[in-house]
């Protein structure tokens, strides 16, 4: 089974949005708390980059600028 990176990107906005919230909230099966904050920010960004990098794949970018200098 595939991880769809749009939904792992939704699911970090949430739990981040809970525990900002004060919420107690349960991701991948372990509570978290402000605590975790960073460590969710980071799952996020990770996730946002990955799903950035398709998005770009699929419309024909690599992601990278080519430049030449002569």
């Amino acid at each position: 089974m595939a991880v769809n990176a749009q939904d792992m990107v939704d699911a970090y906005l949430e739990a981040e949005k809970n525990v900002l919230a004060g919420k107690e909230t349960w991701f991948n099966g372990r509570k978290i708390v402000m605590a975790d904050l960073p460590q969710i920010i980071a799952g996020r960004e990770g996730w946002e980059r990955r799903l950035a990098a398709q998005n770009n794949a699929a419309r024909g970018r690599s992601g990278f600028a080519l430049a030449s200098f002569e």
